[in-house]
């Protein structure tokens, strides 16, 4: 029996392929390697520490809504960036158009694919009903804008709404 050669002259022997397949197994393996050091170096990690503390949780935002939804407030608010700050404004009014004074409002621009990125912004009401602050390093993008309000230490109002700046 013969043996084929290739068109270089050489004949492919056993230790040849052996080393192919060598060689291809350590480009596979290696590859896989960098990418799974990428991918777990880029993880921002997990959405929820605890999923059964979340879970438990959950019949209080459900009644929080509930009550948030009653009051019937209307809250506006509008996010402008200029350089690398963001102004935000919120104005809030209940259910009888009359502005709502006192409350603690927190707010954070936040990233909906990484949370390593929100950014705080610093709430002061600066009139009846109406809160303003800013935020540093706020790059062009998409952002959700989070509000919180809370009054005597209850939450009584949180709103999620996505925003793009420019």
């Amino acid at each position: 029996m013969e043996t084929e050669t290739p068109a270089a002259g050489r004949p492919l022997t056993g230790r040849r392929v052996a080393i192919y397949i060598v060689a291809f197994f350590a480009v596979v393996i290696g590859v896989n390697g960098i990418m799974m050091k990428l991918a777990i170096d880029t993880l921002p990690g997990t959405v929820v520490d605890s999923a059964y503390r979340a879970s438990l949780a959950y019949n209080g935002e459900i009644t929080a809504a509930q009550a948030q939804a009653s009051r019937a407030w209307q809250v506006a608010a509008h996010v402008e960036r200029n350089g690398d700050k963001a102004s935000v404004r919120i104005e809030a009014r209940d259910a009888t158009d009359r502005p709502v004074s006192g409350l603690a409002v927190t707010a954070r621009l936040a990233r909906p694919t990484d949370r390593r990125e929100d950014r705080p912004v610093e709430i002061a009401e600066r009139g009846i009903g109406i809160y303003r602050g800013e935020a540093e390093n706020v790059p062009a993008g998409l952002w959700e804008l989070v509000i919180e309000a809370e009054r005597g230490g209850d939450r009584v109002y949180l709103s999620k709404n996505r925003v793009v700046l420019p």
